[in-house]
Formats: structure tokens, C-alpha cells, sequence
């Protein structure tokens, strides 16, 4: 594998790896928060179906905020023209 392929999987695997946290986070926390909240106070399931639904809100936004600022970086390197390194400075 060359350095530039190797870089690029690397990078494809932390931006996966992001990507699972923003969405299992939410999920766990809101779903065992729900749970918690229904035992307690004896309305299972519907708190425990409000945290899910919260974190599928969290857990979309997380990922519409990923995606916009992955957006933004591909239009500002597409826009930057490659250096070529056998051309001299002037």
C-alpha cells in the first residue's frame, strides 16, 4: 500500500469510528435514562421510547454536523490546485 492509500484508510476508519460514537452515545444513554426513569416511576415504556426518540433527534444532528464540516473540508481542498513540486518558485 502506498503512504497517500494508507492515509486515506486511516482517515476512512477514524471518520467510521466518530460516526459510531455519535450515534451509539446518544442511544445507550438516553435508552438506559428512559429505562431508569420508567422503573421509577412505574410509565414503562414510554419514557424509555422518549429517550430513544431524543437520541435519534441527537444522534441525526450529530451526523448532519459531521457531514456539512466533511463537506466543507473536501470543497476547500478540491478548491486548493495541487503543488507540483518540480516547478520553481518565482
Amino acid at each position: 500500500m502506498e503512504k497517500q492509500e494508507k492515509s486515506n484508510f486511516w482517515q476512512a476508519l477514524g471518520l467510521a469510528w466518530e460516526l459510531g460514537y455519535v450515534i451509539a452515545i446518544p442511544i445507550v444513554v438516553f435508552g438506559l435514562l428512559g429505562r431508569f426513569l420508567d422503573k421509577k416511576f412505574h410509565s414503562s415504556p414510554w419514557l424509555l421510547l422518549a429517550g430513544i426518540i431524543v437520541s435519534i433527534a441527537i444522534s441525526s444532528f450529530g451526523l448532519v454536523s459531521k457531514f456539512k464540516k466533511m463537506l466543507k473540508k473536501i470543497e476547500d481542498t478540491s478548491k486548493t490546485p495541487p503543488q507540483n513540486p518540480n516547478q520553481e518558485s518565482k
